[in-house]
């Protein structure tokens, strides 16, 4: 009678591996399409909100909203008078030749002016008529469209 042992002998147990872990070669991309997926998001959400940085609460009117393919130049007047080019302070003084400095094509540069609601008219047509002084004949008044109820 014969004992049956298996493969607990020396040389007929071992397993002889072929291949070892071999490093992966290809890149998980996954974690990196989900990451950009998430900016994206949020650059959509956040870019409205960075266009103008200076609070103005602009009057509504029933005008269609222009095409541009161009950037303006924004200049604000808020409530208390102050005047901004973008989101820049300026004083009364350094207005005009901050703005020749900023404008790439010159007098044809196009001017976005938005005055708040509530600011002094005058103010407004102050910086328009400075405006149009100077040479600048593109310039346009910015404001809101108005909401049917």
């Amino acid at each position: 009678m014969a004992m049956s042992v298996g493969n607990s002998g020396v040389s007929g147990g071992r397993r002889r591996r072929t291949r070892r872990h071999a490093p992966m070669s290809e890149i998980n991309v996954t974690p990196f399409v989900d990451v950009m997926l998430v900016l994206l998001i949020i650059f959509m959400v956040a870019a409205p909100l960075l266009t103008v940085g200076v609070p103005i609460d602009l009057p509504e009117t029933k005008a269609k909203q222009l095409n541009s393919d161009t950037q303006p130049i924004t200049i604000s007047v808020r409530e208390s008078g102050q005047v901004y080019i973008g989101e820049t302070q300026i004083e009364d003084g350094e207005f005009l030749p901050k703005l020749q400095a900023i404008a790439k094509n010159g007098y044809e540069e196009r001017l976005y002016v938005r005055g708040d609601r509530t600011a002094n008219y005058g103010m407004v047509m102050k910086i328009m008529g400075q405006l149009n002084q100077a040479g600048y004949k593109k310039i346009g008044l910015v404001t809101l469209q108005e909401q049917k109820q």
